[in-house]
Order: structure tokens, then C-alpha cells, then sequence
């Protein structure tokens, strides 16, 4: 059978896609987000997975005003770098996973929770520069990709004790799943930011390692946490941390296995004007 083998977590801010697609990756202001990634890059190549599993928001490329799912499982082939306003990324596309993906919106949804299937989409930076900070600049992606896009834009948004319980489901699907296959669960976006308003430009470094924190050790503590601390605390964007309660729900230990390894923790700010999180957590 699958099994999930171990979750990922990560900004995804659009500024680090294009300083690693311009070069730049390599100057003063860059080096020191680029380098908290580099044990995750080398222990991708130890434990590349079969499948990602990855959780991530749309940003009006996919989707927009006129139709917001609040959870959609990509169930496609492929899936294609979208043109964000200043051209793809010159990325390699996703190749999907359309039998896991079929097979968990199967399950999930017998599990009660309302999935939109989509059979054809592009993806945005909220999905290529988490590969790209865990994989580098391959010529192919090296393992399939499930995208997963949550609605953490227009309100009403799905809260983190849902996040977290359908995670849950989503480890029952994945442990159903009759192929032995290792999957990996990435939950994407955040840390705080704010991008417009009085407040624009907020960055709370105690918070987010709090979150952190809580996140490793009371996940189901931190999944009651109400989208209005998310949004005072870490700025309008920062419900954005919503998405890691799914991959943090997918764990073993949530269903009375051993706690997780914390393989890699890092924290950076600022990039561009948002806080970077990273986290990888191994099943055990």
C-alpha cells in the first residue's frame, strides 16, 4: 500500500521564483533564505518521493472572482507553469498523478468533505517555488505532483480544524491506495505578511516560530486557532498557514503513531515583504 512518508512546509512567495529564474539567488540579499534550503535540497535527493502531495493556494490564475472552490484536487496528467502577468516561469510542467488523485477525491469525498475535481488547470508560484526551493532547476520534476489548491483568498475561508481533519482523511486515502508508492505532503504559503492596508508590510517573527512550535508539538492544540488571531497577528495573508494544518494532519503520530523527526527547521525575514517558514517533518 502507499504511505506518506513525510510532510513539507514552505513560503511560497513569488520574489524567490524570480530570483532564482533571473540569477539572483547567489546576491547579498538572496544568500541567506537560498542557504536555509540547502540541507532540504540535498535530503530531497535522499528521499525523493513517488508522489507530492502539494497544498497550495491559487492566485487568480486558475481561478478567479467568478468561481472559488474551497478545496480542488488537480486530477489531470499534466499541469502547466501559468503566465502570472509577466510570462510562465521557465520551469519544467507538472506531470500529475491522475489514478492517486482520482482515488483520493473518491475517498475524501465519501469522507464528507466537498472537493472540486479538476481536470484541467495551470499551476502558479504558489505550487512551482516550493519545487523549485526543494528540487533546485531540474530539466523534469523528479517525482508526480498532486496539486491540491485551497481557497485562502476570498472569505469565507475553510478554517484550520478543517484543514487539519481533512488531512486526516487525506492519510486515510493515501494509506489505501493499492500501490507501494512514498508520498509526501507539502503544505505551502504564508509566513505573516500583509500586502495592502495600514498594516501592509507586517512581519511577526514571534508569532510565526510560535506557530512553528506548535505546529511540531500541538497540532491539534494550534488547529483551533480562529482565522481573526491568524489575521491580527500575521496580517491579512497570513491565513494563509491554514494549508500547513492539512499536511500537518496527514502525520502518523495524529492517529496515535510516534511523534514525527524533525529533519529541518528554518526561518527567515524578510523576503520581499513577506516571512519565509520552512519545516520538514519524517514519519516514523
Amino acid at each position: 500500500m502507499a504511505k506518506i512518508s513525510a510532510s513539507v512546509y514552505t513560503s511560497h512567495v513569488p520574489a524567490i521564483g524570480a530570483a532564482i529564474d533571473l540569477k539572483k539567488t547567489g546576491e547579498a540579499y538572496w544568500q541567506p533564505l537560498f542557504a536555509g534550503y540547502e540541507y532540504s535540497k540535498e535530503w530531497m535527493k535522499e528521499n525523493t518521493p513517488d508522489v507530492i502531495f502539494l497544498v497550495y493556494n491559487d492566485h487568480a490564475t486558475a481561478f478567479s472572482l467568478d468561481m472559488i472552490p474551497t478545496f480542488a484536487i488537480g486530477t489531470a496528467a499534466e499541469f502547466i507553469p501559468a503566465d502570472e502577468g509577466y510570462g510562465p516561469r521557465p520551469v519544467p510542467k507538472v506531470i500529475g498523478h491522475p489514478e492517486l488523485a482520482s482515488h483520493i477525491a473518491q475517498s475524501v469525498i465519501q469522507d464528507d468533505f466537498d472537493l472540486t475535481i479538476v481536470n484541467k488547470m495551470e499551476v502558479d508560484h504558489g505550487l512551482t517555488v516550493p519545487l523549485s526551493l526543494m528540487f533546485g532547476e531540474p530539466d523534469a520534476w523528479p517525482c508526480k505532483v498532486i496539486p491540491f489548491a485551497v481557497n485562502v483568498v476570498q472569505y469565507p475561508v475553510p478554517s484550520g480544524r478543517r484543514c487539519f481533519q481533512l488531512g486526516q482523511a487525506i492519510r486515510k486515502a493515501v494509506a489505501c491506495f493499492d500501490d507501494d508508492i512514498k508520498v509526501q505532503i507539502w503544505g505551502t504559503g504564508g509566513m505573516s505578511h500583509q500586502l495592502q492596508g495600514a498594516r501592509a508590510g507586517l512581519l511577526n517573527r514571534e508569532w510565526d516560530n510560535a506557530f512553528l512550535d506548535r505546529l511540531i508539538a500541538d497540532p491539534a492544540g494550534l488547529s483551533e486557532v480562529p482565522h481573526i488571531d491568524y489575521v491580527r497577528e500575521a496580517g491579512s495573508e497570513g491565513i494563509e498557514l491554514v494549508m500547513w494544518l492539512i499536511a500537518r494532519g496527514a502525520m502518523s503520530d495524529i492517529q496515535g503513531g510516534p511523534a514525527p523527526t524533525v529533519k529541518h527547521r528554518f526561518y527567515h525575514i524578510p523576503a520581499s515583504n513577506t516571512a519565509v517558514g520552512h519545516l520538514i517533518l519524517e514519519n516514523n
